[in-house]
């Protein structure tokens, strides 16, 4: 399985895959991780679980912030077609120009940014299909810089109140995260 990486896959830019590696000496942590999610996964075959991420990348270089959101196709699929009363398969090549009018719509409907508490243009630049996820792109240009970012994301709220969104904010070395479980909206993240 080859991990996936923000923007590379639509040429966008070189992005390098950081991974980790066990230590051997935490066998039994990791031995009991297992276990948690082995129980976690039990429980998730009897009742299914929402979840949507989105990770918000700070790339100094080129003044911007890469955004990259992981949202479950059948879910998707279903809120598009509830949202836009038509039938959506995102997995559709043909339909591609409208799948992504309603891609962006969506998104654009249910995120919003704000840098140094100052509202910015979304750029939407795209989607691809993964497995049993979408992975949609959007961009924020000019950003040399910030302190603080405040998240709006009400991504399917509409599909399911049981709807888990956890954000990533990453800055240089520096990486926040939060959940946001259904019906909160908003995160703060200070550098």
């Amino acid at each position: 399985m080859q991990p996936v990486t923000t923007f590379n896959r639509l040429n966008l830019q070189k992005v390098k895959i950081k991974q980790s590696f066990v230590n051997p000496k935490k066998n039994m942590s990791m031995a009991a991780g297992i276990y948690k999610w082995f129980l976690a996964s039990l429980f998730a075959v009897f009742h299914p679980f929402y979840v949507s991420v989105m990770e918000i990348d700070h790339n100094a270089k080129d003044k911007t912030l890469e955004i990259s959101c992981k949202i479950f196709t059948e879910d998707f699929e279903s809120v598009l077609e509830k949202d836009y009363k038509q039938k959506v398969n995102l997995s559709d090549e043909k339909q591609k120009e409208v799948n992504d009018k309603l891609v962006k719509g969506y998104l654009f409907s249910h995120a919003s940014i704000r840098v140094n508490g100052k509202p910015v243009t979304l750029v939407y630049v795209g989607f691809e299909k993964e497995k049993e996820a979408i992975w949609a792109y959007i961009q924020v240009n000019n950003v040399p810089g910030f302190k603080k970012v405040e998240v709006t994301n009400s991504i399917l709220h509409d599909f399911n109140d049981g709807q888990i969104n956890i954000i990533h904010v990453i800055k240089g070395e520096e990486r926040k995260s939060t959940k946001l479980d259904y019906p909160k909206t908003e995160a703060f993240f200070n550098f």
